[in-house]
């Protein structure tokens, strides 16, 4: 990354260990001793060579969102059961519940292929600052500004993916102090190996999320595959496994208290960079609306696949993801007002503006530019709640939510390639397909209908200036739930979006060509469309603005800290190092850093989400350890905690030792830290790993893996006195 205002001098070791998620171009610039003296055995060079493009975070890879690693020279990649989740359900049905019973394919021809499961691996960073700012014309307005800032992010993406298998992206660092063209390797075909049972996989369930002490197995293993020649290929019988570069060896040693740790990963976004007054609005406005409206939809998703065996399966994935996004906006706001982070950001603007002020010659534009941002805020806080509104569509009733895409695909395609949305150019065209497809598992009508119908109320009470034209044109004005109920049956009665063979179809037809369906459920999401495209506008101006604005603002706050800063995370590659250690969570509680089997048999009730599978607790219960347990817990350990600098993306993330052993998998984060997306307090930030050993464990004394287990290159231990296998 370019060695401006944005690094400063990175030969100066950071403040707190733990914070920061550093990109691997400031990596490079860390002090070596520091490195050294924190627990890293390897050379730093060894972390990442942009030369090459390899290294330690070469073997962290990017699954859809979340982030997996190599654990193979045969492709295998370990990362979260959630993050696979999509793969688990599309192979499952009433019949052969892979949800709940997991699954081992024990030969390769008996690995599950998932419907646009990618997995992208890091090659390159090359700085493109000066490139994306000198496409900016001189005098252009804030929607002018954005535009040309897309167009030529767009360009080098273009020019970057000419290459074959090869997917780029511009991210944005610091609001737009830097521009970073990230260039990585895309495997398209990859496939399950192993899904432990969900009652391992969610242990604790939604009780237990974002809590301590856990005792999850929140991982699964996937197997990435290429064309015979080594290049990336779509699915097919004859593809083999990657091969590759760099994977992580697993350390059967593990790790206990005090154990220097890293983890490698694409943490999504932080919000540490933000103005007080616009984290104040996340507190006093986003965050209560997410507990609200995805609070209600969990309610009726639950309530609805309690009726039915496929609903249940139907309805999985959404549920899942809901309940994590619900479950976190509550965990910011308890943590927000615990840490009191608005009114220390406010303290810490302060003692910003008033340094600034007193080189009113040098930074005299930043003051400016942050008052033009505190009124750009002011003016957006205005039409919150139908842009909240508007914006929940997708996570919301799948019907909608697909007559949307269909009715913007349309649209969009119409235009020139390079003047599209980012979301519906056509190297994203296979995504939206497979998304088209894939969407068929995630419908449940009894649920559609109530989760439309609830939208519906709560846009038909916005006030009169915050009006969506769709649902008043489409349902009325008023809320009558027996009349809304009826257009809601007679819009799905009477639609053929949610027919897959019909809906691939309208997938590939003009705007004209679906308008003349006369398909209701899709004639209201081609009116939505127009507001989201509204919506997109308006965002567009303000994106703008931000881009104008913030850079300046931010040169301001990172020349006063005269110290590293690591940037916000924006879903690029970052690693960040911690130790292994406990925390105290409130006056007179003090946790320890690791959790064991026993204590996972202590929680067992027989029922949800505390059920330990028999197959499970048979073997934990005679405490047939074989050679993973702990020398001194005596017994094998489950979870534990470092005091990493997490968010979500690093879901799947390696935890590796100082040698670059594989010795956990980060899959959460403890309740207190879940506001660490606005602030690294030491006190509480801890991430949530499952231990190797547990991994291991499960394979090897519960499965019988032994066929995986040497591939992983890991050789059975002998029985314990006593114990039969």
């Amino acid at each position: 990354m370019k060695k401006t205002l944005l690094l400063l001098s990175l030969v100066a070791a950071p403040a707190l260990a733990g914070e920061g998620k550093w990109t691997p171009q400031q990596v490079l610039e860390l002090d070596p001793a520091w490195l050294r003296a924190q627990g890293l055995q390897v050379p730093p060079k060894k972390l990442w060579d942009p030369k090459r493009g390899t290294g330690l975070l070469a073997g962290a890879v990017n699954v859809g969102g979340c982030t997996g690693a190599f654990i193979s020279d045969t492709g295998l990649v370990i990362t979260n059961h959630h993050c696979a989740f999509g793969i688990i359900q599309e192979h499952s049905t009433p019949q052969r519940d892979l949800i709940t019973q997991g699954f081992l394919a024990t030969e390769r021809k008996d690995e599950l292929p998932g419907k646009g499961a990618r997995v992208q691996v890091p090659r390159s960073f090359t700085d493109v600052t000066a490139q994306v700012l000198a496409a900016v014309p001189e005098g252009a307005d804030d929607t002018a500004r954005f535009r040309a800032i897309e167009r030529k992010q767009k360009e080098l993406v273009a020019e970057c993916e000419k290459r074959p298998a090869t997917r780029c992206q511009v991210s944005t660092f610091d609001g737009g102090v830097n521009y970073t063209l990230v260039d990585a390797v895309e495997l398209q075909d990859s496939r399950l190996v192993y899904a432990p049972p969900r009652a391992v996989g969610e242990y604790g369930g939604e009780e237990d999320n974002w809590m301590w002490p856990r005792h999850t197995g929140d991982f699964a293993i996937l197997r990435a595959y290429t064309a015979p020649d080594g290049t990336s290929a779509a699915y097919s019988e004859k593809n083999v496994p990657y091969k590759a570069e760099f994977f992580f060896p697993l350390s059967p040693e593990g790790v206990k208290p005090g154990d220097f740790v890293m983890v490698l990963g694409y943490p999504g976004r932080t919000y540490r960079a933000l103005l007080a007054e616009e984290m104040a609005e996340r507190q006093s406005r986003l965050y209560p609306r997410m507990r609200d409206v995805f609070g209600e939809a969990i309610r009726i998703l639950e309530e609805e696949g309690e009726k039915d065996p496929a609903g249940k399966i139907a309805v999985a994935s959404t549920l899942k993801g809901l309940h994590n996004v619900h479950k976190n906006a509550g965990g910011q706001l308890a943590g927000l007002k615990r840490g009191r982070i608005v009114e220390k950001q406010r303290e810490a603007e302060a003692a910003v503006a008033a340094w600034a002020t007193k080189n009113s010659a040098k930074w005299g534009g930043a003051l400016k530019a942050r008052e033009a941002l505190l009124a750009e805020q002011k003016a957006t806080s205005k039409v919150f709640e139908r842009e909240f509104l508007l914006g929940a569509t997708g996570r919301l009733a799948r019907g909608p939510s697909l007559a949307v895409t269909l009715a913007r695909l349309a649209t969009e395609r119409a235009k020139p390639d390079l003047e599209r949305r980012p979301a519906y150019m056509e190297r994203e065209q296979v995504r939206i397909k497979d998304r088209l497809e894939r969407e068929q598992k995630n419908v449940f009508l009894p649920a559609e209908k109530r989760l439309l119908t609830a939208f519906v109320r709560r846009a038909q009470a916005l006030g009169a200036d915050e009006r969506i034209a769709a649902v008043d044109k489409h349902f009325g004005k008023t809320f009558v739930e027996k009349d809304v109920a009826a257009k809601v049956d007679a819009m799905y009665a009477g639609t053929q979006v949610l027919t897959l063979a019909e809906r691939m179809k309208m997938g590939t037809e003009t705007l004209a060509q679906l308008q003349a369906r006369k398909d209701p459920l899709l004639a209201f999401g081609l009116d939505l469309a127009r507001e989201q495209e509204a919506l997109d506008e308006a965002q567009d101006r303000r994106d703008g603005a931000s881009s104008r604005l913030r850079p300046d603002w931010r040169k301001a706050v990172l020349a006063h800290a005269g110290k590293p800063v690591a940037p916000d995370a924006n879903g690029t590659l970052r690693v960040t190092f911690a130790k292994v250690q406990g925390y105290s969570p409130r006056d007179g509680a003090v946790y320890t850093p690791q959790t064991t089997l026993s204590g996972m048999l202590a929680k067992h009730t027989g029922e949800e989400p505390f059920d330990v599978p028999e197959r499970v607790s048979k073997v934990a219960e005679a405490k047939r350890y074989g050679a993973w347990a702990d020398k001194k817990l005596k017994e094998v350990p489950v979870n534990f905690l470092s005091d990493a600098d997490t968010t979500g993306g690093n879901s799947g993330s390696p935890t590796v030792n100082g040698r670059g052993q594989l010795v956990g998998v980060n899959f959460d984060r403890v309740w207190e830290n879940v506001a660490n997306d606005f602030g690294y307090n030491p006190d509480v930030a801890r991430n949530v790993n499952v231990d190797v050993r547990y991994v291991l464990w499960m394979l090897d004394q519960v499965e019988n893996a032994d066929a995986l287990l040497r591939e992983l290159g890991v050789r059975k231990g002998p029985p314990v006195a006593g114990e039969t296998r």
